[in-house]
């Protein structure tokens, strides 16, 4: 069959799959809109049993030469890969923009950057854990990072580009070979990710792509019996569904989750900043797990804060993400803007107040406008759940012990936010919030040699230097007792 494209913003990609150096087209195809405009995109190939299988073979078979490269064989691949993306910044801004709505000036000088960033960063990496040795008193300890073998990478439509070069960065770079599934709502960049590795000369079968509907073409990876890595971010009821399928098969899964982050206000912060940042909570019209979504404000603050962040808010425009003066854009799809309006009409039933917003922008069919709710009940459904919208609560507090207790007091622990100009207050509450982030006077910041995951329902495990590589290899010990090697040759 012949290779299927579609135009994007003036770009030109491939709709079908790719397996093993080549494009495979399937009988099955969904629609893709874009969020933008409501405007057809594409009819993408929608893969299922057999296409993963063909993928899942063409990586196992890829695998032994791709591991035997070592880090510094691999180096020279992942170098030109992270420049080819550089390459094409504008295609995969521009794409990535109508795919998912995300703004384009956002993703032209920060995503397109750190998506290269992310290949490259693990590539160097991966040859700083050459030649680790632990001496001991009677044994010289040599760490082996061995390449682990098939990894399966599913990756989330809010910031498909940055998120898949995430996973991709770390898991070529330890050795492994990969089958990438991409979201279904936003599939066109890591098309053109694949055509660009493929220019780079990753050799055939070592990445592929399998694009296709979650319970059809993801539910056949999770379940296919020879993978060695299983690597998801999305949903945490999508994890659970994950979770047991990697159990059957003992595959170790790493998750990274949902969140219902706080953001908390001390009376001794930078008003001005803090504001300017819960503000910064509504980019990419809320569809962040990590956005500190539960404002806490203490209470000595409240009416002077308040003021600044409604001044704040009130510079966050609706409109078209291609728009350079836009700071909202849509939401993904019709079914996910009716899930926040649910969230919206439901908390207001219960009692809460809309300062601001609370129903949809006068833009366009997917925007909504920025929201704050106040007069919020810390039980209630809209400051316990992941709403994924421009949705913020706001509540109060008078106590150290009791701001700790309500932004503990979620199922979820990915992230959380602090403000305050007090060392040691900052970091004693810091200390007490179960996240696996809390930027402290800023927000946003991702070095990626740090660990980044979440605690609780929000993941399991880590990633970020080391500890990537720590999920992406079998990590060996070959232990040698001292003295026992003779120089003698036989």
């Amino acid at each position: 069959m012949a290779n299927s494209t579609a135009t994007v913003a003036g770009v030109e990609i491939s709709t079908d799959h790719w397996i093993d150096g080549r494009r495979v087209s399937s009988s099955e195809r969904f629609e893709n809109l874009s969020p933008v405009d409501g405007s057809h995109l594409a009819n993408v190939a929608s893969g299922g049993k057999p296409e993963v299988d063909q993928a899942v073979d063409a990586a196992r078979r890829a695998f032994p030469a791709w591991a035997a490269l070592g880090p510094e064989g691999r180096l020279p691949y992942l170098k030109r890969f992270a420049d080819g993306i550089r390459a094409r910044a504008k295609d995969l801004a521009a794409v990535e923009t109508m795919d998912n709505g995300s703004l384009m000036a956002g993703n032209l000088h920060r995503v397109v950057p750190r998506a290269a960033q992310n290949i490259e960063f693990f590539a160097d990496w991966a040859l700083t854990l050459q030649g680790h040795v632990i001496d001991s008193p009677e044994v010289t300890n040599h760490i082996h990072y061995d390449p682990s073998g098939v990894a399966a990478l599913i990756t989330p439509w809010n910031a498909p580009l940055m998120l898949t070069t995430w996973k991709v960065g770390p898991a070529l770079a330890a050795g492994n070979t990969l089958v990438v599934k991409p979201p279904e709502w936003a599939p066109m960049t890591c098309s053109l990710m694949a055509d660009i590795a493929h220019e780079a000369g990753i050799p055939a079968g070592v990445l592929n792509v399998v694009q296709g509907i979650g319970e059809l073409a993801g539910d056949a990876l999770v379940n296919h019996g020879d993978l060695n890595r299983i690597s998801f971010t999305g949903s945490t009821g999508t994890a659970q569904i994950i979770g047991q399928a990697a159990a059957r098969s003992i595959t170790p899964m790493s998750s990274e989750l949902g969140g219902k982050s706080p953001f908390i206000v001390c009376a001794d912060a930078d008003l001005d900043a803090a504001a300017q940042t819960v503000a910064g909570q509504y980019m990419n019209a809320g569809q962040v797990c990590l956005a500190g979504t539960r404002v806490l404000v203490e209470k000595s603050i409240e009416a002077v804060f308040l003021a600044k962040v409604r001044d704040a808010a009130s510079h966050m425009v609706v409109g078209d993400p291609r728009d350079s003066s836009t700071r909202v854009g849509p939401l993904i799809t019709r079914e996910h803007f009716d899930r926040v309006a649910g969230f919206v009409e439901r908390a207001k039933a219960d009692g809460a107040e809309a300062l601001w917003g609370g129903s949809p922008a006068n833009f366009g069919d997917l925007y909504f406008q920025p929201t704050l709710f106040t007069h919020v009940d810390p039980a209630w459904e809209i400051a316990q759940q992941e709403v994924f919208g421009p949705v913020l609560t706001w509540q109060t507090f008078e106590s150290d012990d009791e701001v700790i207790a309500v932004a503990n007091g979620t199922k979820y622990g990915l992230a959380g936010v602090l403000f305050s100009q007090n060392e040691a207050r900052a970091m004693r509450i810091a200390s007490q919030v179960v996240a696996g982030t809390l930027w402290v006077n800023c927000f946003f910041v991702r070095d990626l040699a740090v660990p980044f995951g979440g605690s609780r329902n929000s993941g399991i495990g880590r990633e970020g230097g080391s500890w990537s590589f720590d999920f992406y290899s079998d990590i060996k010990n070959i232990s040698v007792r001292k003295g026992s090697f003779s120089d003698k040759v036989a």
